[in-house]
């Protein structure tokens, strides 16, 4: 007996038309014609689209490494954003904020500025083109409207596309959140109560002068220095390597490089510090091995038997965030 073939749609259902296709429910019929559900025809590319992990975000961003940071380090920080072409009419700042009450992805306050908030959850495997999204919706959402959480076109913008790549990046790191509401001297109620008890969960952090992407923060017991480094993986656990097993890895008297993550397709390098070392402390030796560090990453030599376990150790003890 011949084996039943599954009916095929006529060639003239198949949709003519020039154009993407729309997208409807998963389960509903492709508007291609094909016969097929949505999820099985044209949805199945655009989610893989839309859900495709980017390793590095901000990669092309100016300050990458500090934007790592403000993603996964920072409590309280904030950063003026300058868009290509200017801003638009009746909106006189956007600004970038670690957090936003209420975990908002966006908030467009009564005086038209917008702030967009850094550490939220997102709906694809693209955070630069998340946080465009959610920029695009800001600047055209209400004065004194907060902007929820949305779902990004596949093909939509991403932030190196909106903002100016040619302006600094210059984080301002925060003692609490006190920048998420105007004239916060004089919050009262549950306002003033949601901000003691946000900063009361903030650990201390403070951004180190002349070095991208290196914080220092107050933990229990020790205090730590992380350092989110733009270098290539392999050459820097190289460098990282030497300067362990030359006994040059350390940031001064009781201090120690433990290891390090990964994080937004970056190495970042963790150091113990006693807890009696502020940051003002640790910026003339982080940036002293700062200094050690470029001469290692430019010995291209082969690694000793020692630096190799070193190298090792520091390997072992990586993990990855994001």
């Amino acid at each position: 007996m011949a084996k039943k073939r599954r009916p095929q749609p006529q060639a003239a259902a198949r949709s003519t038309q020039d154009g993407p296709v729309p997208v409807v429910g998963a389960r509903e019929p492709c508007p291609c014609g094909s016969g097929r559900r949505y999820k099985a025809c044209h949805g199945r590319s655009a989610a893989q689209a839309v859900t495709e992990l980017v390793r590095r975000p901000f990669e092309g961003l100016p300050g990458e490494c500090d934007w790592v940071a403000l993603r996964e380090l920072v409590p309280a920080a904030t950063a003026p954003l300058t868009l290509k072409g200017g801003l638009p009419e009746g909106v006189p700042s956007v600004t970038l904020a670690t957090v936003l009450p209420m975990a908002w992805p966006a908030l467009r306050r009564d005086d038209g500025s917008v702030l967009i908030g850094l550490q939220n959850d997102t709906s694809s495997g693209d955070l630069s083109r998340d946080l465009a999204d959610t920029l695009r919706r800001a600047l055209a959402a209400e004065p004194g409207t907060p902007v929820t959480a949305g779902r990004p076109a596949a093909d939509g913008p991403r932030l190196q596309d909106l903002l100016d790549t040619e302006a600094p990046f210059e984080p301002e790191v925060h003692t609490g959140f006190e920048f998420w509401v105007e004239n916060a001297e004089q919050a009262t109620g549950e306002v003033a109560a949601s901000l003691e008890r946000a900063n009361a969960a903030a650990l201390p952090t403070a951004r180190i002068a002349g070095l991208e992407g290196a914080y220092w923060c107050e933990a229990p017991g020790k205090n730590h220095l992380r350092w989110v480094t733009a270098h290539p993986e392999e050459r820097l656990l190289d460098a990282l390597a030497r300067l362990h097993a030359a006994g040059e890895s350390s940031l001064g008297e009781d201090t120690r490089l433990v290891g390090s993550f990964r994080a937004h397709g970056l190495v970042v390098p963790v150091w113990d510090l006693p807890s009696s070392m502020s940051a003002e402390d640790v910026t003339a030796p982080a940036v002293a091995f700062g200094e050690r560090l470029t001469k290692a990453l430019a010995d291209e030599t082969p690694l000793t038997s020692e630096e190799r376990r070193a190298r090792g150790g520091l390997t072992n003890r990586q993990v990855t965030l994001s």
